[in-house]
């Protein structure tokens, strides 16, 4: 029997944050940050929150872009990159996974670049026992003039290449780091995962005019529940950020978000959700074009 849409609605609040996990349901968090220019500051603050997500039931934890440095200029990131493998942060991660028994995305760190004077803006997961499984580097690096704000990535970030998606106990799930989240061919590219990640850092200009949007179109045209962890706030650099984290459903419905201000967002996805509603809308079956 296809599922019934119309009880859509009373269903979301059942799988969500607002009831405790159904047969099939697991609890996921994103943390929102307001970073700041020192890494041991920023490490103890996502601490406190990874921690505050655990003790909610939370088996998976993304943190956001740049959660362990927002520098005063944007040369700072550089001098505190890593080799993959190795360097506080990273132990941080892996620490922290282990410990509390929970998978971490790593939202992005800065690690070392093919060249000398560049990083690569990389999103590291972790599992339950602090093992790296998989790396993404952000493929598209933002450009913006409007007014007195002005950024250029290029400068100090050498873009990825490669799509990345994994198999996890919490389904197949896409990575991606903020302003790729303007660009649906990524999402297209990623094949029918069940979650898609996009740790960000967007302007409060940029995102109080399209975060919301991009975010649920990005959820309803695959059908996937999207988790995205964001910086949320008034930096040190006098940079702000629109923050908004929020977990949104397959449908588009938004399960649970935080407007502003260091904190969490916590829900419950459910395969079993997801599938009913991809029997019932099989719109990525029904594609034209490649």
């Amino acid at each position: 029997m296809s599922y019934r849409l119309h009880d859509y609605a009373r269903e979301a609040r059942v799988v969500g944050r607002e009831g405790e996990p159904q047969p099939g349901g697991v609890r996921i968090a994103a943390v929102q940050m307001a970073s700041g220019p020192h890494v041991d500051a920023n490490l103890k603050e996502a601490a406190r929150l990874i921690e505050m997500a655990a003790a909610q039931g939370a088996k998976l934890v993304a943190l956001p872009e740049y959660f362990p440095i927002l520098g005063m200029n944007e040369r700072d990131k550089v001098k505190v990159r890593e080799e993959q493998g190795t360097g506080p942060i990273q132990e941080f991660l892996s620490a922290t996974a282990r410990r509390l028994g929970i998978w971490i995305v790593g939202g992005s760190i800065p690690l070392v670049a093919s060249v000398p004077d560049k990083v690569r803006n990389s999103c590291l997961v972790y599992d339950d026992n602090g093992k790296l499984v998989t790396r993404y580097d952000k493929i598209h690096l933002f450009g913006f003039e409007m007014g007195s704000e002005s950024y250029f990535e290029p400068r100090t970030i050498e873009p990825g290449n490669d799509i990345v998606v994994f198999d996890s106990p919490f389904g197949r799930i896409g990575l991606s780091i903020c302003y790729d989240l303007r660009f649906p061919e990524v999402y297209r590219a990623m094949k029918g995962v069940d979650l898609i990640l996009v740790p960000s850092a967007f302007t409060e200009t940029t995102g109080r005019a399209h975060w919301e949007i991009l975010i649920r179109a990005r959820a309803i045209e695959n059908l996937a529940y999207v988790l995205a962890p964001a910086q949320g706030g008034y930096h040190a650099n006098g940079r702000e950020t629109h923050g908004d984290s929020m977990l949104v459903d397959p449908w588009g419905v938004i399960l649970d978000r935080l407007p502003r201000g260091s904190g969490i967002v916590v829900g419950t996805i459910n395969h079993e959700h997801s599938a009913r509603l991809r029997q019932s809308l099989p719109a990525l079956t029904h594609r034209a074009l490649a």
